[in-house]
Order: structure tokens, then sequence, then C-alpha cells
């Protein structure tokens, strides 16, 4: 078939470059934008049946006029005195100030004595914000307005202010977040056009990943805004980002594997059709089973009870499957136009390098193969331990430069009030019929309440506009979003509180604890299934290939080792050398995406390249020193381009990008330079013939003769 395909590729290639451009004009000029399918909304974040959900869904029947978000103002005095009555007075005269400024999206502006801090050294004002949407940009304007009014109505006065809350974290944050991802591009072009010229030394061959995936990401966004309008479905707001290292991390992949295969190609005397021809044909079945691995492991992702995660499989797919048809059509046939001018203009591609390190690897690895394996599976297992001690970290907040506005007035705060003070557990108290709840019941209620496990204070019952619900703000003694309070909410708090509502009433425990509790119960379950899931499609996809039982049992061993491996290393560096209370919630997820996923095609090139050796008559020993030699280069180099791209993270402020970038560019490096380079290789070649079982992978094909190949060639010439 693939041979077929690179016949037809290269004997049409101009009809496939025009077909490409005329097909990518069309679906870039005729397809709604991403924006248009993209949604930032949460409230499908999580299912209906987890209790966080449910209520939300009554605070927006009961409480209508519920902000959508809020922020707070923090004010104390400039001398760091104890407030008085009289600042407090002046206090309630700014928050009036304010409110009569009427700046868009903002509400409320509740303060008084009551939101005086026990030990008198900060007021609070607290603001409603409302949004059409969660990342409504009128949201963060709201913020600097507030900040700015806030200025000059206590000029003059002995008061300061600090904005905090969320939103106001995202603001003070943005130019962070936007440089870090504006580095991350920055060097992931420098990367790949630097590490191709070093290998290649061609302008040509270093700019083309560029130039064509760049025309990809464009035709793929199209293609997903057509098929997300078609069917109606909505995208996260991460996608576009994601889309962007996916596809340059999987595309550089793909083209550095044609190059590699084409240049071996025509180092052995192939003209420059015949050498794409045979490049589609060996490597083809290479990128095609890649590129399936990676696609049935992103649609693993529908099976998550996460949203999010469920809206990015689609999306992710179908930009590999562009990627795929991409890499086995418009690649070979720009290449085979070229020929030996991609690799202009050195002229090393005529050589055959000597002693190179890959050769004394793929010697070692063949001399060695029980040793090699040893060690490089014990390096996988001592890091994987690791994950026992793993911890999540919900804590987004302490991850960011703690020397902004909004980090020092949550500073502030935590000092004065509960710890729990600025994200309070909501806790809902309704009527199972409809009936109007009792004042000695809410009464009673919240006296429990105030004996709950973890409980600081509890608020004064909000009434809402239906006469038979309630709610009462449980503020907890300890950081609502650290592990110890979210298994608290989890665990106790809220089966405590279940039992304390009077007859006839029920009460649901709400707010950002219980969110976050939910959130790791669903994170659990999805992991659980993900990953088992994902493990026996990618192992049938390999079985496919190899036409064997054995080979993808440990190779897919091999992959789930190296996800623990990096997991490890990560909790290893953060939660022990930093003494980080745990590492990000989402990192898990982050390395199935791209350690996982991506990596696997490393495994998938280096085995098929271990069977091409073996049907070339080799013994497994020496298969496993020409696999490591002749496909070891392409691993390498498409290692090392996508783990320096995640590597450049590390340099950012904010403790999750690190955690991403130092989790992933690990997790590519075991997967390039332990998995494939060295445990795959040694361990195929110890279980010799048997790792092809019950097929006959390694048996030499039907060989061709000259006049057949020359057939060949004459039928690509005309």
């Amino acid at each position: 078939m693939f041979g077929w395909l690179g016949r037809f590729v290269v004997r049409r290639a101009w009809w496939v470059i025009a077909g490409w451009l005329v097909a990518s004009a069309a679906i870039i000029g005729l397809s709604p934008s991403l924006s248009d399918i993209t949604s930032a909304e949460q409230s499908d974040f999580l299912p209906d049946k987890y209790e966080s959900v449910q209520a939300i869904a009554l605070a927006q029947k009961a409480f209508p006029q519920q902000a959508t978000a809020s922020a707070l103002i923090v004010v104390k005095r400039s001398d760091g005195a104890p407030l008085t009555d009289a600042d407090s007075a002046a206090v309630g005269a700014v928050a009036t100030k304010l409110k009569a400024r009427g700046i868009d999206r903002t509400q409320g502006f509740v303060t008084g004595p009551e939101t005086r801090a026990p030990d008198g050294s900060i007021q609070l004002i607290t603001v409603g914000l409302e949004a059409d949407s969660p990342d409504d940009p009128a949201l963060l304007d709201a913020i600097r307005d507030l900040r700015s009014a806030l200025t000059d109505d206590l000029a003059g006065t002995n008061l300061t202010a600090r904005v905090g809350g969320d939103v106001a974290m995202y603001v003070d944050n943005e130019k962070t977040f936007n440089s870090a991802f504006a580095l991350v591009g920055a060097a992931t072009v420098v990367l790949i056009i630097g590490l191709i010229l070093v290998i290649f030394r061609s302008p040509i061959a270093a700019l083309l990943p560029i130039v064509v995936i760049s025309i990809v990401l464009s035709v793929t966004t199209g293609v997903i805004g057509i098929v997300g309008k078609a069917l109606d479905w909505n995208v996260g707001q991460d996608l576009q980002t994601i889309l962007l290292i996916v596809l340059f991390g999987i595309g550089t992949d793909y083209i550095l594997f044609i190059l590699f295969r084409y240049r071996e190609r025509l180092r052995a005397g192939d003209d420059k059709k015949t050498a794409m021809v045979t490049t589609v044909e060996r490597v083809g079945e290479v990128i095609a089973s890649a590129a399936g691995a990676v696609v049935v492991a992103f649609l693993v992702l529908l099976l998550a009870s996460l949203g999010f995660f469920g809206s990015l499989g689609p999306g992710l797919a179908i930009a590999v499957g562009v990627m795929l048809i991409t890499s086995l059509t418009l690649i070979p046939a720009i290449v085979s136009k070229l020929g030996r001018f991609v690799f202009w203009p050195s002229k090393a591609w005529q050589k055959q390098p000597k002693a190179s390190l890959s050769r004394k690897l793929g010697v070692l690895v063949g001399n060695r193969p029980a040793l090699t394996a040893a060690v490089s599976g014990l390096i996988l297992v001592a890091l994987a331990s690791g994950v026992l001690m793993y911890k999540a970290d919900y804590d987004f907040s302490a991850g960011f430069p703690q020397d902004t506005e909004s980090a020092l007035a949550q500073a502030d705060l935590g000092k004065a009030f509960a710890a729990g003070a600025a994200q309070p557990t909501e806790v809902y108290l309704t009527t199972i019929d409809g009936s109007p709840l009792a004042p000695q019941a809410i009464e009673e209620f919240a006296a429990a309440a105030k004996g709950g496990p973890g409980v600081g204070q509890v608020r004064a019952a909000v009434p809402g506009s239906q006469p038979g619900v309630v709610r009462i703000d449980v503020l907890l003694n300890m950081n609502p979003v650290s592990n110890e309070a979210i298994e608290l909410v989890r665990d106790d708090l809220r089966d405590y509180l279940h039992g304390k509502a009077p007859a006839g009433t029920r009460a649901l425990v709400g707010g950002t604890t219980a969110v976050f509790a939910d959130i790791n119960t669903a994170n659990n379950r999805d992991l659980s299934v993900i990953l088992p899931v994902a493990a026996v499609l990618i192992a049938i996809i390999l079985a496919l290939l190899l036409r064997s039982l054995v080979a993808p049992i440990y190779l897919v061993i091999a992959v789930l080792l190296n996800f623990a491996a990096t997991l490890g290393a990560t909790v290893y560096v953060f939660q022990g050398l930093q003494d980080k209370p745990g590492v990000s919630f989402q990192l898990p997820i982050i390395l199935y995406l791209f350690v996982v996923a991506i990596g696997t095609d490393y495994n998938i090139l280096m085995i098929a390249r271990l069977r091409e050796e073996a049907r070339e008559g080799h013994e497994p020993r020496e298969a496993a020193a020409l696999g490591v030699e002749h496909g070891g280069p392409t691993v390498a180099a498409a290692g090392l381009i996508l783990a320096g791209t995640f590597g450049v993270l590390m340099l950012a402020p904010i403790s999750f990008l690190q955690q991403m970038g130092f989790a992933v560019a690990i997790g590519i490096v075991l997967s390039a330079f332990v998995m494939s380079y060295f445990f795959v290789p040694s361990f195929t070649a110890l279980i010799g013939h048997a790792a092809w079982w019950p097929g006959h992978g390694d048996r030499a094909p039907r060989s061709r003769g000259d006049g057949e190949r020359r057939a060949q060639q004459d039928l690509v010439a005309r």
C-alpha cells in the first residue's frame, strides 16, 4: 500500500502540491474561526452527578443576583495601626464613591464593621463582577479601573488598598503567561531550525518543517472549526496552544523520519525519485502506525468525566490526522522535487559517517543487551518509585509571583481572617419539598456547622430568592485549596454537614474547595480508565504493525513505566528538592498527552527499524546494533527538539509552567534516550526471535531481483 502511495506521490508531485494549496486555501478561507466554537464555560467541567455541580445549579436558581466572580479590596492604614471606627466609616465612603462611578461589570461594593478583621488590621470591600463569560476581557478592565479609581479616592487619607481575588491575580500575571508562551513559540522555531541545521547543514531542510507545519496549523484549525460547527461541539480555550505544541512536536518527528531515511537511500545510491518511493514504502507504515497510536490516545480522552479533557480529544485527533496525510503526501512530493537540493549546500549526505556515536551505542546495545536492559530498566523503575509520594496541588495562587498586588492582598487577608475567608465553602440548606425553611432550623444548622471538622468560622445565613433555600458560608481554618482542605471536605466535612441537616431538609456543599474535591475524584477515575484503555488500543495497533503478540506487551509496559518514571522524577524534584506541597493536579493528564501519546512515536520507529534489520537477515543482537545506529539519530533529534521546547518553560516565574516544562522535557528525554534508545532494542535482542511470535515479523521477505528494481525505477521515471 505505502509503496503504491509513494509511487503515486512521486509521479504526480506537482499535482499533489497544487491540490494541497487549493484545498488549504479553501479550508482556511471558508471555515469558521476556531473562536466560534471555543467555550470557557466551566459548567460542564464536571458531570451533574457531583455535589459541587448540583450546588452551583441550585445557586443559579436561588441566588440569581450572585455575581459571576468577585474582587476583594483589602483596605488598611498606611501606618500599619489598627483601623478605628472613623477609618471604618471612611472605608464605607470609599465603597460608596466606587459604586457611584458605575465601573462596567461591577456591582455590590459590600463593606461595613462586620467585614473588619478581628484584630482591626484590615477591612474588606467585596465587589461583585458580572461577565458574559468567564474569559470576558471586560473583567480584566474592571480590575484595572478599580485600581485606578482607588488611587484617586484614597488620595489625602491615611488608608491604602490592594485589589485581590482570582480575576485580579490573572491581571497581575497576564504578561507572565503571554511572555512564557511567546518564549515557547520562539524556542520551538529556534530549536527546530538550529538542530536541523546542525544535523543536515542545510537551511532548506531546517525551514521545511516550520513552513509546512505553520500551514498545517491553519488548515487544522479550519477543519476543527468546520467539524465543530457541523457537529455542534465546543472546544476548550487551551486547545489552540496545545495544537501548536502537538503539531510542531509530531510534525517535526514525522518530517525527520522522512528526511533521515531519504538521506540514507540517497547514500545507498538511489536516484531522487526511487529514494523517495522507498522512503515512503519503509517509513510510511511507521508514521501511519505512530499517528494511529496518537489518534487513539487522544480519542480515549472522550472517556474522561472531566469535560475539559474530553473537549481536547477530537480536536487533537483531527490535528494528528491532518499531519499524517501531510507527512505521506505533501512532504514526499516537495522533497522528491527538491531532491538532493533539500540538503543544500552541504555535501555531507553523500558520505556515510564513520565511527558515529550512534554506531558505538548500537555496538554497546548489541554486545551487552542484558546489561543495557537492566541499567535502563532500573533507571525507569527508580524514578517511577517517586509516584508513591505523589500529592496533587490545587493552589494556583501559591505558584505565582508573590510580590504582585493580588498576592500581597491575599497575604494580608490570610493573616487577618480565617484561612478560608477568600474562598468560603458554600453550604446550601434547602427543604426537600420546597416549603419555607423555619428560622429555628437555620439557626440550629448554623450552630452545628461551627463544630464541624476544620471549620474556623461560620457566616450569617443568606436567604435565597426561593423561601426554601439559604446559603451559609463556612470558613475553613486552613488553606481552602490545600490537599488537607480538599481531603477534609471530600471525606469528613460533607458527611458531617449532611448529617446535621434538620429533618425534611438537605445540605449541598459547594464552593471552590468542594469543586476541587470532586475534580480530584473525577481525575483519579479518569486516569484509572484512560491509561488502561489507551494501553490496550495502542497494543492492538502495535500488534497489527508487527504481526506479533509478544513485542506489543513489553512495548506498552515500557510506555506506562516511562509515564510513571516521568511523574516520579517530577515528584522528586518539586516535592522533594523544592519542598512543594505537591505537583499540579493537571500534570498527569498533561504527561499523558505529551509523554504517553507522542513518546510512543519513538518506540514505534525503533521497533520498526529493529524488524527491518531482522528482515535483512541479521540476528537479533546484530539487528539491535544496526537499529540503534540507523534509527537512533532520528529519535535523538526529534526528542531533543520537543524536550528543548518544553524545557524553556522552566524559565517562567510560575510554578505550574515550571513543573509542566520540567515534566514533559524529562518525559521526552526518558522516552527517546532511555526507553527507545536502550531499553526497547536491548530487551528485543534478549528475547530474540520470540519477540515476533506468533508471526514471522523478522523473517526476510522474498527478495526482488535487480530486474524488478530497475522496473520500479523505470515506472517512477515515467
